[in-house]
C-alpha cells in the first residue's frame, strides 16, 4: 500500500476529487494548509505572502494504482496547459498497515 499526499490549489479540488472518484478511487481525506514552496512566498505590490492557502488530500491506494493516481491528480490540478508556480506537489510513502476502527480488519 503506498500513501498519496497531494497538496494542490484550493480551486482545483471540486475537479481531483470527482475525476478520482469517477476512476474509482472515492477514498480520499481533505483538509486545509498553508505553506509556501521554493519561491518562498508571493509578493504582491508591496505585500509578501509568506503562507499561501493550499489543500492537502490524502489517499491510501495498492501499488499499482500509483501511476493512475498521479496522473490524475497532475492532469487535473495543473494551471493551463503548462502548470504554473504554485499548482502543488505529490508525495508518496509507503504505508505498512492499515486498520478499519469499526471492525479492527487489516485491510485496505
Amino acid at each position: 500500500m503506498l500513501m498519496v499526499k497531494a497538496i494542490i490549489r484550493p480551486e482545483k479540488v471540486t475537479t481531483v476529487l470527482s475525476e478520482l472518484c469517477d476512476a474509482g478511487f472515492p477514498a480520499v481525506t481533505k483538509f486545509d494548509v498553508v505553506g509556501r514552496g521554493k519561491q518562498r512566498g508571493v509578493k504582491v505590490g508591496e505585500i509578501f505572502y509568506d503562507e499561501i492557502p493550499k489543500q492537502m488530500l490524502l489517499i491510501v491506494i495498492k501499488d499499482d494504482d500509483k501511476d493512475d493516481i498521479v496522473k490524475i491528480i497532475t492532469k487535473n490540478a495543473k494551471t493551463g496547459n503548462k502548470g504554473a508556480f504554485g499548482d502543488g506537489k505529490i508525495f508518496i510513502t509507503p504505508v505498512e498497515e492499515a486498520y478499519t476502527i469499526s471492525s479492527g480488519t487489516n485491510e485496505l
